[in-house]
């Protein structure tokens, strides 16, 4: 099988990453654009999400009634992600149909109209995405950890912004929003599947290097300090479940740190499945924390959480408390855990298997050619694609010394975020 993999920059500092892949007749395209709720200031936070709704209301070439009937008829499908680092569009199609969702990108990367009426429109779904997502324990327990652990950085809020600014925000702002980040120089092409490099990379050429690039976007540049001591929350809300959550600053993508701190993920939790959109099917039933929670009748379900970002975010570890039990009692248990793997040392047999692990998982999120578009920029938004290629070799390099040294650097109780979301018992 043959796969060939190359990397442009045209003349106005659009980045193009092509990927051939000749398996089947489909090509996934992806458009990424540095920008997410990173980039967003007090009173303003949901804007890159609320901008990325927008894209989806048409352009005077593809009118909003136009857009989805489109990509349908031609057998594709296409969505859209905002995150804390990035913002993304996929389509991925049958291979002769590609050109649509290339001019589509194109065309909405300049041309989309943010109507005064589409704004308001999508100022009430949001509004109701954010009211339902209040209803949900995890949602609301997640938000008040994010909170507590960054007092400075642009990390403490949630993609989906404060209600009080989706509120108040104007098309004013959502669109000069748009065209400060929507720039070419701001934005990754990623193109994955069945076509030939120089005929793809030429059409790109065509269809995006006659646009303007702009200024240096500006960047939100705060650094969190150093926490001082153990910060304990408690959340009360509709349900009966009772939920543990315990945090700690976790080294970005791009520091060598982060491969080690995957291993540790993979021995206490089970491996995390950092593609956000596809793959997983790997146990965590042998993994520490369900023997000493799950096996025990202490919780649940008890899972970890470990995400690729350009600055150091979080290692999270979410326990579903057993109904019969406290939170109390399962949060001893993780620490006992914690503890016991930090003073027993782990043996190469079991970093052996956490990495066999994870990068089986890794495997399975890799495998389609959606997947590989994904990949392409993915990476690219926090390191670049090497990243991705050499994953599974910097994770078989991880050794004890190098596990024990993670531990004692970064999952220190002093320096930790835990909550509890007690049930009031009532109706979500």
């Amino acid at each position: 099988m043959k796969i060939t993999h190359t990397e442009t920059t045209l003349s106005n500092g659009l980045k193009v990453m092509l990927k051939e892949i000749h398996t089947a007749p489909l090509i996934s395209a992806w458009t990424w654009y540095r920008v997410g709720s990173k980039d967003e200031h007090t009173g303003q936070t949901g804007i890159s999400h609320w901008v990325e709704h927008m894209q989806f209301k048409g352009t005077p070439r593809y009118p909003v009634s136009v857009l989805d009937k489109a990509i349908s008829r031609d057998g594709g499908q296409w969505n859209a992600f905002t995150w804390l680092d990035w913002t993304t569009f996929m389509e991925t199609m049958p291979a002769d149909k590609i050109d649509l969702a290339l001019q589509l990108e194109a065309d909405r990367m300049v041309n989309s109209l943010f109507d005064e009426k589409e704004v308001e429109s999508e100022r009430t779904v949001i509004l109701s995405e954010r009211e339902g997502s209040e209803n949900e324990p995890l949602f609301q327990l997640s938000e008040a950890m994010q909170q507590a652990a960054f007092r400075v950085h642009p990390y403490q809020h949630e993609v989906i912004g404060d209600q009080a600014d989706l509120l108040t925000m104007q098309r004013e702002d959502l669109f000069r929003h748009y065209q400060t980040y929507y720039r070419p120089n701001n934005a990754v092409v990623c193109v994955a599947g069945d076509f030939e490099g120089g005929s793809m990379l030429a059409r790109i050429r065509e269809l995006f290097e006659g646009i303007p690039a702009g200024g240096e976007p500006p960047r939100l540049k705060r650094s969190e300090p150093e926490a001082k001591g153990e910060h304990l929350l408690t959340v009360e809300g509709p349900g009966e479940t009772t939920f543990l959550q315990a945090a700690w600053h976790a080294p970005a993508a791009g520091d060598p740190d982060f491969f080690p701190m995957t291993v540790i993920d993979s021995l206490l939790a089970g491996p995390s499945n950092l593609n956000m959109f596809g793959g997983g099917g790997i146990s965590n039933k042998t993994s520490r924390l369900y023997c000493a929670l799950v096996d025990t009748e202490l919780a649940v379900t008890a899972g970890g959480s470990l995400i690729s970002t350009l600055d150091p975010f979080l290692y999270g570890i979410t326990i579903t408390v057993h109904p019969k039990r406290k939170a109390e009692e399962a949060l001893e248990a993780l620490d006992r855990e914690i503890k016991r793997i930090r003073e027993e040392k782990v043996s190469k047999e079991e970093i052996a298997r956490a990495v066999k692990q994870a990068r089986a998982n890794f495997a399975y999120g890799s495998e389609s050619i959606t997947n590989q578009g994904f990949w392409l920029g993915y990476s690219e938004m926090f390191d670049q694609y090497t990243w991705f290629t050499r994953y599974t070799e910097k994770l078989a390099r991880v050794t004890p010394a190098e596990i024990n040294s993670i531990l004692e650097k970064y999952l220190v109780r002093d320096q930790r975020v835990v909550g509890i979301y007690h049930p009031d018992g009532g109706q979500a």
